[in-house]
């Protein structure tokens, strides 16, 4: 692998922490390509987003889907908060 990426995010709550988790296992168990290693990880507070690839161009498809994953993820939690009574 030779390019390589970390990202930590801070969710609104350890619940939401836990359901982006459990939302990306799948993926990351088994991924769509082999150009690109994901491993996701809560540490405290933080979700922690590791990417290896073989190159930039993969490492940016990859971040770009699993940032995109996580962000539809929080809308679709905070849709249901909002409209929860």
């Amino acid at each position: 692998m030779k390019a390589k990426a970390v990202i930590r995010l801070k969710p609104i709550s350890e619940k939401h922490l836990k359901i982006i988790s459990e939302a990306l296992t799948p993926e990351v168990k088994k991924p769509a390509t082999k150009r690109s290693k994901v491993n996701v990880d809560m540490k405290g507070k933080f979700l922690i987003l590791s990417v290896e690839a073989k190159d930039t161009i993969a490492l940016r498809a990859t971040l770009n889907a699993y940032l995109r994953w996580i962000n539809s993820t929080i809308n679709v939690l905070e849709s249901i908060e909002k409209s929860s009574f």
